[in-house]
Order: C-alpha cells, then sequence, then structure tokens
C-alpha cells in the first residue's frame, strides 16, 4: 500500500509544475487545513502558551518533509520549519495567539464558550494558511528542482508579547531574501501597508498596607502612584502629537477597600508611525511614574514588556501580492453563511451588509496608513516584506471583537484562510521564478532603510516576556 501512494505521491509531484495546479491541490486539502485551524480555535491559547497550538503546526511541516528547529530566540513556542536549499530563501511568517478574555462560540450572537481566551485577531487561521502555503511551494519545488528554500517561521506572542522581535534580535531573519506574511481582516486588500510602533511596560508601584479606617496615616497607597501617573499621562495626551496612541489597563488595583494596597501594577502602550516619537513618549510616561511615586510615598519599578518598529513598506514586492491576490479573487457566502454574516452585521450596527468588499478585492494603493501595531515590523527593517489582509471576518467587525472571535470558527474564516494560503503561496513561485523580482524588492528595501540605518530592538536585551499574560 505505501508503495502504491509514494508512486502515485511521484507522479503527482511531476505534474505539480504549473501553478494552478498548485492552487488545485490546496483546494482539495481545505478540509484537512479547516480542521486544523478550528483546533487552534478551540485551544485559544495566549502569546507564550501557545504549547499545542505550536506543536500542531511542527507536526504538520514535520509529516510534510520540513526539518522542524524548536525554542528559537529562547521562546519554548517559537520554531522555524525548513525544506530545500541554496538560494533564494523564502520565508514564510505564521502566529497562532490567542487574546484574553475573548471566549465565544461559533454563533451571531454574544456566547461565552466558557474559555479565558479567544481568536479574535483570527491567528489560528493566519499559522495555519502560512503553513498551508510553505506546504505547497514545499512540493512546487520539490516537482521543480533546483536550488531554493523555503522556510516557515512559527512565531508566538504577537498580541503584546514582540515574539518576532526576539526572533529578529536572534539573526533568524538576516540570511532570507523576502519574507511574506498576511492578517485576518474585513476585506481584501494587498496594497503597501503600514503599523504603528510600539511601546509597552508594566508599571508596579508598592507602598505600605494599614487599615484603611483605623490607621490611614500609617499607609502609603500603592494604588494612589497607579492612578497619580494615569492623571499626568491622561494630561499628558494633549501634549504629544495628534497620531500618536496611549492605552492603559491597571491589572492589579488591590484587594480590598478597607486595605492601603502596598502593591498596584498599570500595564502601559504607547503607539506611533514613527519609533523614535514612541521612544519620546515613553520616556515621558517614565518620568510622570517616577513623580507619582515621589508624590505619594511609594516606590516605582516597570518591566519592560513589548517594542516594535513601525512596517516598512516594499510596493515591489506588494505589486506581486496584489496581482496574485486578483487572480484568486475574495470569499464567497454559502446562504447559511449569509445569515450568519446579516446577524454579525446587525450587532454592530451596520445598515447594509457589503458583502462585494469579501468577495472583491480594495484597489492598490502605494501608500498605507497606520492603526494598530505588529512585530512584523521589526521584520521589515531586517528583509524585504510584503503582506495583505484577506477577508476571514463580516465585512465592518473590527478586530478584537467577540464578532471577529465567532466568524474566525466558520467557513467564512476558513474560506478567507484558503485564499491567504493560495496567496502566498502563488506569491512565493513568482519570486523563486523571477530573481529579477526579488534584486528590485531589495534595492528598494536599501533606499528605504538608509545608508546610515543600525537595527536596535525597542525592548533592549531583556529575555523574552514569557509570562506577560500571567
Amino acid at each position: 500500500m505505501k508503495t502504491c501512494l509514494s508512486i502515485l505521491s511521484f507522479f503527482f509531484l511531476l505534474g505539480l509544475g504549473a501553478q494552478e495546479d498548485v492552487l488545485k491541490n490546496l483546494d482539495s486539502q481545505s478540509e484537512k487545513y479547516e480542521a486544523i485551524a478550528l483546533k487552534i480555535w478551540d485551544w485559544a491559547e495566549m502569546g507564550y502558551q501557545e504549547v499545542q497550538s505550536s506543536a500542531l503546526l511542527q507536526e504538520t511541516l514535520s509529516e510534510a518533509g520540513f526539518q522542524i528547529e524548536k525554542g528559537v530566540a529562547g521562546i519554548p513556542t517559537a520554531f522555524v520549519a525548513e525544506y530545500g536549499s541554496g538560494s533564494p530563501i523564502i520565508g514564510i511568517l505564521g502566529e497562532y495567539d490567542a487574546l484574553p478574555g475573548l471566549s465565544q462560540k461559533a454563533v451571531p450572537q454574544k456566547e461565552d464558550a466558557g474559555g479565558v481566551a479567544g481568536h479574535a485577531c483570527g491567528h489560528h487561521l493566519f499559522g495555519t494558511a502560512s503553513a498551508a502555503a510553505a506546504i505547497a511551494v514545499k512540493d512546487w519545488l520539490k516537482a521543480r528542482g533546483g536550488q531554493g528554500t523555503i522556510r516557515f517561521y512559527g512565531c508566538p506572542a504577537e498580541e503584546g508579547g514582540s515574539g518576532k522581535v526576539y526572533m529578529t534580535r536572534a539573526g533568524l531573519f538576516d540570511d532570507l531574501d523576502v519574507a511574506l506574511h498576511w492578517h485576518p481582516g474585513d476585506r481584501n486588500d494587498a496594497s503597501a501597508s503600514a503599523a504603528l510602533a510600539n511601546k509597552s511596560a508594566k508599571f508596579r508601584f508598592r507602598g505600605i498596607s494599614a487599615h484603611a479606617a483605623g490607621a490611614p496615616e500609617k499607609g502609603r497607597s500603592a494604588l494612589d502612584g497607579v492612578e497619580a501617573m494615569n492623571a499626568m499621562v491622561n494630561m499628558m495626551r494633549e501634549h504629544i502629537p495628534e497620531q500618536a496612541r496611549i492605552h492603559y489597563v491597571i491589572t492589579d488595583g488591590g484587594k480590598a477597600p478597607n486595605v492601603v494596597p502596598d502593591f498596584a501594577e498599570v500595564y502601559y502602550y504607547a503607539r506611533h508611525n514613527s519609533r523614535d516619537v514612541v521612544i519620546d513618549i515613553f520616556d515621558r510616561m517614565v518620568k510622570a511614574a517616577e513623580g507619582a511615586a515621589l508624590g505619594t510615598g511609594t516606590q516605582m519599578e516597570y518591566e519592560m514588556i513589548g517594542g516594535t518598529y513601525e512596517l516598512l513598506p516594499n510596493v515591489r514586492l506588494q505589486q506581486i501580492v496584489h496581482k496574485n491576490l486578483e487572480a484568486i479573487g475574495g470569499v464567497t457566502y454559502s446562504p447559511e453563511e449569509m445569515q450568519f454574516a446579516t446577524t454579525i452585521s446587525e450587532s454592530l450596527g451596520e445598515k447594509n451588509l457589503q458583502t462585494e468588499v469579501a468577495s472583491g478585492v480594495q484597489p492598490f494603493k502605494t501608500v498605507g496608513k497606520a492603526y494598530g501595531s505588529t512585530d512584523v515590523g521589526d521584520v521589515s527593517f531586517r528583509v524585504p516584506t510584503a503582506g495583505i489582509r484577506i477577508a476571514t471576518w463580516v465585512p465592518g467587525t473590527p478586530a478584537h471583537s467577540w464578532q471577529a472571535v465567532a466568524a474566525g470558527g466558520t467557513g467564512i474564516g476558513t474560506k478567507g484562510m484558503m485564499v491567504a494560503a493560495k496567496t502566498l503561496a502563488s506569491t512565493a513561485m513568482d519570486l523563486f521564478s523571477n530573481p529579477k523580482a526579488i534584486s528590485e524588492a531589495k534595492a528598494e528595501f536599501l533606499e528605504r532603510l538608509g545608508p546610515d540605518f543600525k537595527y536596535v530592538p525597542l525592548l533592549g536585551d531583556r529575555a523574552p516576556a514569557l509570562n506577560y499574560r500571567e
């Protein structure tokens, strides 16, 4: 039986010379990849805790013939899977971490699934589609012969944990010719995109506990330190560039009202489309924290949690991605999916469900506007990088919402996932076949980088923040 299967595989690979064959083969395996994605969706493991999710993707790639290097960059759930030899070397990035507090069933109304996290950014689809694309390209390389290396990067903790920054710092992307990635969204777009640089930290205040009524004069409230810092940072908002963003959440404010808290913690993000501005804003936040501690008689220390660069676009690469996305097209809903999407759209207050956004492709733009942040930014400053957004959510759905989690557990999500897999695979094959395009992308990359650029990670030399979700 094994001999027969080997012969069949041999003749299949012989016929895998055209990109059309690769895409048809991906379509034929859509149920397999859907099952993988939905397992990861169900596990919903948060950053640096993605033990099962990482293992499943490693197993999938190993069975397909990839060599696996586990635990790279000092991160247990990070890995690199490689097939082939020689140049060019093309990498495909994959993510698989979930977000805390967004457990949700795959139904069109808010209904807790009973977990502690949910895939509200669609990384279960991200990692699976990228693995599927890498495997498809591997099959094509094997049939084609010649030199070339395809790599899959298992990248944990994108959501605030800066997993790729540690991987970048460790030099794991330095020998790549091109890096490709994608991200779930509510539309299909391969334009040159942008992302905000980001610095984050947990500020910890320590005071003196006392009875809040019986001996308040004996206490020094750590929570007062947090609230004083928050007040000063909120006043600071008036005096920073309007494109900047500051967010915070109090992660520990004490345990009982009648006890003066001797410990309190607040978790902050600072963002802007220039890392230099982010560094300045963050330094001012530290000064506010120091002043808050001085004024409240408490002690303060902070721990850097994450730090990411803005995204460096590469128009030459994006043009190739856009061409392939247009050829593949978007997502068509079944009648059941249309009913699901309509209910989701109504929950968002949308009056008209614009399904053409999911089924079509956005016009190509050479300049993008930054909204969120991604640790892909650091990768893009080490190697020419291109990405896409694919409609895996109902049009109008914001990321980090229960509606995004819900759609990601249905065919709406997994159909978009396969569009992403085919687009990434087609782009990688184009690049392997066209060394000139890689040279043009590298020339643009070096021009945008500038002659004096030196990569310095925003999170410094700290070890990976493996417990940042605890």
